[in-house]
């Protein structure tokens, strides 16, 4: 299953591809980059920045800034991934900044239940301006 992440909701994107690793199936998602995340984007901002400063620097928790490991480590909390079938689903799993070559030419699904465009909320950030924005900081 090739996913395309473009305008949409993070959880709802990631609950999917959890529920079709666990059962699995190869999941592919591309375009992280624009996949979003709904509300205030200063409480937003806020929350991942405060997550990204606690800790030391060799004991973690580590906050992956780039688009695409930041959407698969969203994924792994949804999975069991300290038992062997979360584990294995998670490797089942792979994230893409962009359209890779190899499937330019293949079909590409997306999830209509997590639009953002059919959302009353207005208010979002996408993954990619989050990644962005946490770098600077």
């Amino acid at each position: 299953m090739i996913i395309d992440a473009n305008n949409l909701i993070a959880g709802r994107l990631g609950t999917v591809a959890a529920k079709r690793a666990l059962l699995g199936e190869e999941v592919f998602i591309v375009n992280s980059e624009k996949a979003v995340i709904t509300g205030s984007k200063k409480i937003i901002l806020g929350k991942y920045a405060d997550q990204s400063k606690r800790g030391e620097p060799f004991h973690g928790p580590f906050l992956p800034k780039t688009p695409d490991r930041f959407l698969k480590r969203l994924i792994r909390g949804m999975l069991p991934y300290k038992q062997f079938k979360g584990l294995s689903a998670f490797k089942r799993i792979k994230c893409y900044s962009g359209v890779p070559e190899g499937f330019k030419d293949k079909k590409l699904e997306t999830i209509e239940k997590a639009n953002v465009l059919k959302m009353q909320n207005l208010k979002y950030i996408s993954v990619g301006m989050l990644c962005k924005l946490l770098k600077q900081r």
